[in-house]
């Protein structure tokens, strides 16, 4: 719009000037030429009948058929001595000495025009060559000067100024008003286009723009409507879709804890009488009870997964010392001795014993069976954090799995040992530290091995969760 209004302004301002001086000119020329033509002619005329000096009667007359009838203008008549003869004017324009100097060198006549006093004035000058009295010594020249009003040109001139002044304005606030309609009709079609662009980025997926008319913004619109319904119909495909195979899991998972139930009775069983067994009976009665404690995790760790998926998780904050519920969980599964701790005292923060539970149990766990001895944890306060690290002394991580570490049933693959787990750990691990509004990171260590790292806000909201829970 702005580009359309300053090229409109500026044609027009150029056009406006542009008449100014063509009509300036032309004016100007026209009464100069005529100014000077009938000068000319009727010195040449009336010369050959003047004698100098003159009488008064003859100058009067002589100065008197010089003078145009339809303007303000004089006639002076000089000789070479520089003393005036006569005036038939009371104009007091002098003559420029520039003028005087042109009219006795360049063929004895010459114009100049003036400015007095504000008023623009046209000065011609002739030289005379008249008839001398018996006995004069040489022919002395005369000079004779019309001087004549401009003030009727001037008038014109500013008359066409202001014409073109009142015609450009006008024109620019044409230009304006139609570069806004047009800036309007252009921009408005797209400023829709992109609040729709913005919704359906926010994931309003029914978002949709009004067509109209038949132009290409009108196409485009058609187009974005069709995208967007395409998009709709595939999200909401893949929704369902996701929904259904959560149900399948959480469904299958909670049909096999009955017969999980049974067959763990029966393996424990097995397991008590088999070093009453011999040959392949102890060996199968020993794998029989080690792959049903896998399928028992697996299960459960399923369960916690649809859990998250279902947006069903609870916390149930609690005010705890955070290094006696880490040394609690290293003990419940017997890795006092496995593991190094390096405390900082005192660390109280509102979490969720069971949820912090299971993110150390699964993060120490995993150092010790993929990493190596001795396992690291760390405990440290940073601002308005809770820092908790766990560092092994393994090879450390691949660099193409690290991007992939918290994804579902994902493993590292050969640079670690052979893992007994679902691939599940470390992604409840990361639910539920998210759940808590932290973060979980992995890097590898500069002298070896993996470091996992959760920051955990220490406090949660003042309200008490576990009564929001009950």
């Amino acid at each position: 719009m702005t580009a359309f209004v300053l090229m409109a302004a500026f044609s027009t301002v150029a056009t406006a000037v542009l008449t100014y001086r063509q009509a300036r000119s032309s004016i100007l020329e026209r009464s100069q030429s005529v100014l000077t033509g009938d000068f000319r002619s009727q010195v040449a005329a009336l010369t050959p009948g003047l004698s100098w000096p003159a009488s008064e009667a003859d100058l009067a007359r002589f100065m008197d058929q010089l003078v145009p009838r339809t303007r303000q203008a004089s006639v002076r008549v000089v000789h070479s001595s520089g003393q005036t003869a006569g005036d038939a004017s009371a104009s007091g324009v002098p003559v420029p000495d520039e003028l005087r100097s042109r009219v006795r060198g360049q063929s004895g006549y010459a114009y100049q025009r003036v400015v007095d006093r504000g008023v623009p004035w046209l000065v011609a000058g002739a030289s005379l060559k008249v008839k001398q009295p018996a006995g004069a010594k040489a022919s002395e020249p005369v000079e004779v000067y019309l001087t004549a009003s401009l003030r009727t040109e001037q008038e014109d001139t500013t008359a066409v100024l202001d014409a073109a002044r009142n015609g450009a304005l006008p024109v620019a606030l044409a230009a304006i008003l139609l570069a806004l309609l047009s800036a309007r009709r252009v921009l408005r079609p797209v400023r829709d286009l992109g609040r729709a662009a913005r919704e359906l980025a926010e994931g309003r997926l029914g978002t949709r723009v009004t067509v109209k008319g038949g132009d290409e913004l009108a196409d485009l619109a058609d187009t974005f409507n069709r995208s967007a319904q395409e998009l709709e119909s595939t999200v909401e495909e893949l929704r369902d879709m996701e929904a259904k195979a959560r149900r399948f899991a959480a469904n299958v998972s909670h049909e096999l804890r009955t017969p999980l139930s049974v067959m763990t009775a029966v393996t424990d069983v097995l397991g008590e009488e088999a070093p009453s067994m011999r040959g392949d009976a102890a060996t199968a009665a020993g794998l029989v009870g080690s792959e049903t404690r896998r399928l028992v995790r697996l299960v459960e760790e399923l369960m916690e997964i649809s859990r998250f998926d279902a947006g069903a998780a609870e916390l149930r904050r609690k005010e705890l010392d955070v290094a006696r519920q880490i040394m609690a969980t290293a003990r419940s599964r017997g890795w006092q001795d496995h593991v190094r701790t390096c405390f900082r005292e005192g660390v109280r923060a509102r979490l969720d014993p069971r949820r912090l539970d299971v993110i150390v149990a699964n993060l120490v766990g995993n150092a010790l069976r993929h990493g190596g001895e001795p396992v690291t944890v760390t405990l440290r306060c940073e601002a308005e954090d809770v820092v908790i690290e766990v560092a092994d002394s393994g090879p450390g991580i691949p660099g193409d799995a690290l991007p992939h570490l918290f994804e579902r049933f994902y493993k590292a693959g050969t640079a670690r040992s052979r893992s007994e787990g679902s691939g599940l750990g470390l992604a409840i691990a990361w639910e539920n530290v998210r759940l808590h509004g932290g973060e979980l990171t992995a890097t590898n260590r500069p002298e070896g091995g993996a470091e996992f790292t959760v920051r955990l806000p220490l406090q949660g909201p003042e309200r008490n969760d576990e009564e929001a829970g009950s």
